[in-house]
């Protein structure tokens, strides 16, 4: 286990997983650098919204948001979203992601990241029956009334059953 999950393990005998999640993610060195910010994340853990300002810690050559900051901001959420959702019977883990910019970025940016009831059951059935699938989730970074879309990030997610995975992994050479 991590340090933040061992964080999480001890914070939620007192606070509510998703205050600790927000906070946590907005306090930890590593997502702060990204100099994005958790701003929502719901009781249930199936939506959360993230704000990138633009300033001088993110600004590039042509005065535009930094496309490492834009990513950064929002690689880590939907996976561990995703673990948190499903519980310790599951391995979830970022495979793959592709970034694609629309536009450059002179104002401040927004996210959304939803997970409907039905992906986390479809996720579950297909995890059932297969071990282990890969999904893909799009997230749009916009300005505020989004209107305009200035990056697209997809990344494509693993999850198995973790005893699968263990089985699946001791048979390696």
């Amino acid at each position: 286990m991590s340090i933040y999950q061992n964080l999480m393990g001890v914070g939620e005998k007192v606070f509510k997983k998703h205050h600790l999640l927000k906070y946590g993610f907005n306090f930890s060195p590593m997502y702060r650098r990204s100099t994005g910010r958790i701003t929502h994340i719901s009781e249930d853990l199936h939506y959360a919204t993230i704000r990138l300002k633009l300033s001088y810690k993110n600004r590039n050559y042509v005065n535009s948001i930094y496309g490492g900051s834009m990513f950064s901001a929002v690689d880590p959420v939907p996976m561990i979203q995703l673990i948190n959702i499903l519980g310790l019977e599951y391995v979830v883990w970022d495979k793959a992601a592709k970034i694609q910019f629309k536009r450059p970025a002179k104002e401040h940016l927004f996210a959304e990241f939803h997970f409907t009831v039905e992906e986390i059951a479809e996720i579950k059935s297909r995890v059932v029956n297969e071990n282990e699938i890969e999904i893909l989730k799009t997230t749009d970074l916009t300005n505020k009334d989004k209107s305009k879309i200035y990056c697209q990030v997809h990344k494509t997610i693993y999850i198995a059953n973790k005893a699968y995975f263990k089985q699946k992994r001791s048979k390696r050479p």
